[in-house]
Parts: C-alpha cells; sequence; structure tokens
C-alpha cells in the first residue's frame, strides 16, 4: 500500500500548520524558537521532522499536541483549531511513561476507561491493538518486567487505543538500541497502514526518517525555519534491504548535507557568541563537519 492509497482511504487526520511563530524567554531575553513555519499532513500520510538540535521540532509538535500555544499563526486537525489537548491527537514521547502498578493490558486500557468505555469493550480492543504490536501474550505482565522496545511498543498501543485521527512521536525510539530500532520502526509502520493514521515524527536519525516517511521537513538552526520539503518515493511495504537501494542512499546524502549545513550554522553562532575568533572557528568548522 503505497502513501496515495493511504491518502485516498483515510478521512480525516488533516494536519495543518499556518505561518506559526514561537518566542520563549531566556534570562529575561526574548527569542525566537520558530519562525514563519508553515506545514501539511495529509490524511493518512506519514511525515517525519529533522534537523539540529535547538530547531524546535518538539516545540511545534507540543504546538499541534496542544500543549504549547503560538504566538502567531494557526494549528489546525481537520480544520479546527488546536487550542488545547484532544483525544482526537495520541502523543508518544522518548521516555516510556507507563504505569508502573498496571498491568501491559492495564495500561492500553486506561484512556479507554477514562472515556467511560465498557470493561468488555475496553478489553477486546486492548487485546486487538496488542496483537497487531505482536504483544499480546504479555498483557499480564508489568512495565518492570518488559525491555525497552516492549514499553515502548505498550505506550504506542495505548496512544491508538481511543481511536486517534493523529498520532504525534517525538523520538520515540531515541533510547533504543540500534537492532530494536529497526524492529520498531518495521512494527510502526505495519500498524501505521493498517490503523490508517496520520503521523507527525520527529526524529534525530535521518535512515529512520526515510524509512518510515512519505515527506521529510528539514527545519533550520534557530529560529527554526522550513529548510526543504523532500518526498520520499520510496514503494511500500518498506523492507530494511530498502536501505541499500539507489533512491534511498541519494536521498540520505541530500538529507545530511542539508542537516551538516544548519548544524554548522548552529554552532558556528553559539561559538561566536563564545567570543571565539573567525579565523579560529573556520577551522573548527571543517573538522566538526568532516564527522557530520
Amino acid at each position: 500500500m503505497n502513501a496515495s492509497t493511504v491518502q485516498t482511504r483515510s478521512a480525516t487526520g488533516h494536519i495543518d500548520i499556518r505561518d506559526v511563530n514561537i518566542r520563549f524567554t531566556q534570562n529575561g531575553v526574548p527569542f525566537d524558537a520558530v519562525k514563519d513555519v508553515s506545514l501539511d499532513v495529509k490524511p493518512g500520510e506519514f511525515v517525519s521532522i529533522v534537523g539540529p538540535s535547538g530547531c524546535g521540532k518538539s516545540t511545534l509538535l507540543n504546538i499541534v499536541a496542544g500543549f504549547l500555544r503560538a504566538d502567531e499563526g494557526t494549528v489546525t486537525v481537520d480544520g479546527r483549531a488546536v487550542t488545547a489537548p484532544g483525544a482526537d491527537r495520541g502523543v508518544v514521547f522518548q521516555q516510556y511513561s507507563l504505569f508502573p502498578w498496571l498491568s501491559v493490558r492495564q495500561n492500553v486500557e486506561f484512556g479507554l476507561k477514562m472515556q467511560g468505555v465498557g470493561r468488555s469493550t475496553r478489553e477486546a480492543k486492548a487485546r486487538t491493538l496488542l496483537g497487531l504490536a505482536g504483544l499480546l501474550s504479555f498483557e499480564n505482565h508489568y512495565p518492570d518486567q518488559l525491555s525497552g522496545g516492549m514499553k515502548q511498543r505498550v505506550g504506542i498501543v495505548r496512544a491508538l487505543a481511543t481511536s486517534p485521527q493523529v498520532m504525534l512521536m517525538d523520538e520515540p525510539f531515541g533510547a533504543l538500541d540500534s537492532q530494536t530500532r529497526v524492529v520498531m520502526q518495521e512494527i510502526l509502520t505495519n500498524m501505521w497502514q493498517q490503523l490508517q493514521l496520520s503521523v507527525l515524527f520527529i526524529t534525530h536519525d535521518i535512515e529512520e526518517a526515510i524509512f518510515l516517511s512519505d515527506k521529510i521537513y528539514v527545519m533550520t538552526a534557530r529560529p527554526g525555519r522550513i529548510k526543504a520539503e523532500i518526498p520520499v518515493p520510496l514503494p511500500r511495504p518498506r523492507t530494511p534491504d530498502m536501505t541499500s537501494s539507489p533512491t534511498f542512499l541519494a536521498l540520505h546524502r541530500q538529507l545530511k548535507a542539508l542537516i551538516r549545513e544548519e548544524s554548522l550554522a548552529a554552532m558556528g553562532g553559539e561559538l561566536k557568541e563564545g567570543g571565539l575568533a573567525g579565523h579560529d572557528w573556520h577551522v573548527g568548522a571543517e573538522g566538526v563537519g568532516a564527522m557530520l
């Protein structure tokens, strides 16, 4: 199933961010964290945001989640302005944030229970989702009995249980080892294709962004702006052997160059603020750049 198929079968989950500006204050001095950002996630689309550290990726996701408010601009989901958290948006962070005193199934059922869903209905839904995630045999285990990857799968399933139209994911696999991360990426794409959700995904990992996404936005160094919008023309379903294909490698080179440029710009600004001479920074940039 390719991206266009998902979009034609999904009617909800359209994220529209228009001309968003976000300002913060640090040590009494205001600064622009995000500037004039516009981006679009179509219904059923998987979109990633990449960029240097501190560029405002997570800030944007928190705006869509309703945890923060933009100073200017508009953020809508299915045409409705986002003003607070809502059941139409599921959120998954890097931290597992499971309730340790609840079993796996009880963790997944929690949101449904808060919505007043009956016991038999919520148990059935939890078991169905746990089956999709390969966790049904662990439904009666507790979080401290699970591996990191399993905990994150439970977190994803819990966010899916209330049937959101949109999934917002902030580096959900960042704390996992590389092998577990690859498996989690395949599990996530499988669940996404079956449930036909829209996903906005934050990551520092270029390969992860390409493997998962229909489209990738690259942000600039602070203040974060949209530097590029890169479509990912790889067919679905995706498999790990695609990472050695010419298309994948070309996208990797393109994204790496864009992010490297912004990372050096961010480092340059910090070093200049610290009082280093231009010549010293030039030498340092070449050394750092060789490692990116």
